[in-house]
């Protein structure tokens, strides 16, 4: 009965905060209305794998440094930073007006102060085994173990690596890297994923779990505009969890939420034109923005030969796999599949929004279906002949795709069955390297490069990494290896390119498109930050 009466009296009081027009004390609150159609498990940073609770966290949360929309790394709670001769020493100068929300645990149930030594508990909570954190992999390689991390005062705060890291300050832009109150985490132990405590612009309110959430302004918050005025500029954030695509874009509609992130299948020729444009039904009705959004989808390809399944496949060929990426149309199935959401990924493996894309300086494959044909003939096939057929795998929600690829294989003469399986089956061959041909994507965790040729260095084998493809070659991982050692930005830029390039070259993959996110905003709506992470930033946001 108890827990029976606390939700009453919760939901009491938040629909008085939401609704009581009448009232002038709330006539004026500026809430900002989402729905999180695909749920949230946790509100804890170390546990931040997913896209809703990277977005929650980073309202409630702060670390170290932080992006802008460019995906440069600004100062946040370090004020400033250095970096050793070495690149193995890093060294924050920290805040000192940087509070912890407030919270019954802390004395007189006042958030106090953020010191070093938070940052210290923090980070090796990421890789402490007893936390299984499933953002263990930002330093479980990075550092030897706790002591590479070392509040030299409560205002230093600094970093031993056991090997140069170049992306590393990206790294620590990531939810992952928030700092968190020792003694609350503690306090709370697994129900801290319910009662976040942080230093972000908003402070945890109310959840009730699969219904709402709410979370309100900090009026402690450090963080200023250009102008001098406080941040957040909202009162509250108010989440919804409509699982229903098509009823959540409904209640967008009425009104009742201010963003819509993402047009589903089912209403997407409601919405798009075939060429990516807002239709006339909706114009001026609300903002439609697309923009980069880093990841590729693509097709993988298994190419390690001392592999059973790869011994007979003609995929083995390098021809046959140059003749795959050319026999592609990829504007094509932009235009009719996904109503122009995405950009042809004709220039690498590294896609358009990442710092350092260059579409002039990786040559990939345009569509190109006589030099399909020809590459075949070149492998002894001419038309396909004697090929037999090759299995393309993926799954239920990627089935109108890859039935467009097989259309287009085809055509050239390359016979194509398609083996539909569920999400988990297909990740779990993938991850054994038991499946020859398959279809993938790979999203950004940072903003830099190095995350997506990862999936092709020797030492990223699966299980334990991503190299789905089992691409194992020696010039590709010396060239990985210099660019830990590679200090200036445009010369790794460079390092990363002639790494794209063998990729392309060598085609274990066959990259469809660049991917684009879609953010609907109410009229009366400014200030939304839009970033190839897609990272939901709502402090500055202004609502009308």
């Amino acid at each position: 009965m108890r827990g029976s009466f606390n939700y009453i009296f919760w939901f009491f009081c938040v629909s008085l905060f939401f609704s009581c027009k009448e009232n002038t004390d709330h006539q004026d609150k500026k809430v900002f209305n989402i729905n999180l159609d695909q749920g949230l498990t946790s509100i804890d940073p170390a546990f931040a794998r997913n896209q809703n609770a990277i977005w929650m966290t980073n309202q409630i949360f702060n670390g170290l440094v932080q992006i802008d929309s460019s995906l440069q790394t600004l100062p946040c709670i370090a004020k400033s930073w250095q970096v050793s001769e070495n690149a193995l020493t890093y060294t924050f100068n920290l805040r000192n007006d940087v509070y912890f929300h407030d919270d019954p645990i802390f004395k007189n149930g006042k958030g106090r102060k953020v010191t070093a030594s938070d940052f210290v508990y923090s980070f090796y909570r990421l890789i402490d085994p007893k936390v299984a954190s499933s953002g263990g992999w930002i330093f479980s390689d990075k550092v030897k173990d706790k002591h590479n991390f070392i509040a030299l005062n409560d205002s230093t705060f600094q970093i031993k690596l056991v090997r140069p890291f170049p992306p590393f300050m990206s790294l620590l832009t990531t939810q992952y890297c928030s700092v968190v109150p020792k003694e609350v985490v503690e306090h709370y132990g697994k129900d801290f994923r319910s009662h976040p405590i942080g230093t972000g612009p908003f402070k945890f309110k109310y959840w009730k779990e699969g219904e709402i959430l709410v979370l309100l302004k900090n009026e402690h918050y450090f963080e200023k505009d250009t102008k001098g005025m406080a941040l957040p500029y909202l009162d509250a954030v108010k989440a919804s969890f409509i699982t229903d695509k098509q009823s959540g874009f409904m209640s967008f509609l009425k009104k009742d939420l201010d963003f819509y992130y993402n047009v589903d299948g089912s209403y997407r020729d409601d919405i798009l034109t075939k060429s990516g444009k807002m239709t006339s039904k909706y114009k001026g009705k609300f903002m439609l923005t697309k923009s980069p959004y880093l990841c590729t989808e693509y097709v993988g390809i298994l190419v390690d030969t001392n592999l059973s399944i790869v011994k007979k496949s003609p995929l083995r060929l390098k021809k046959i796999r140059q003749a795959i990426n050319y026999a592609i149309d990829r504007d094509k199935l932009i235009k009719y599949l996904r109503n122009g959401i995405g950009i042809a990924a004709t220039s690498g493996f590294i896609p358009k929004g990442m710092p350092g894309f260059d579409s002039l300086a990786v040559k990939g494959y345009a569509y190109n279906p006589k030099l399909a044909a020809k590459l075949l003939e070149e492998a002894g096939f001419p038309e396909g002949k004697g090929m037999g057929e090759v299995t393309l795998n993926t799954t239920t929600t990627y089935k109108d795709l890859i039935e467009f690829i097989q259309g287009e294989l085809t055509a050239v003469g390359i016979k194509v069955k398609i083996d539909v399986s569920p999400s988990a089956s297909l990740r779990d061959l993938m991850s054994k390297n038991s499946v020859n041909f398959f279809r993938g994507s790979w999203l950004a965790d940072y903003g830099d490069g190095e995350n997506f040729l990862s999936m092709f260095y020797s030492k990223n084998k699966v299980p334990y990494g991503p190299n789905y493809t089992a691409f194992y070659n020696k010039e590709f991982d010396q060239l990985f290896e210099k660019s830990y050692y590679e200090t200036d930005k445009e010369k790794r830029f460079e390092l990363y390119r002639k790494m794209d390039q063998m990729v392309m070259d060598y085609a274990p993959v066959v990259p469809l498109f660049y991917d684009q996110s879609v953010v609907m905003l109410q009229n009366n709506i400014s200030g939304y930050s839009f970033n190839p992470l897609s990272l939901m930033i709502l402090k500055r946001i202004k609502k009308k």
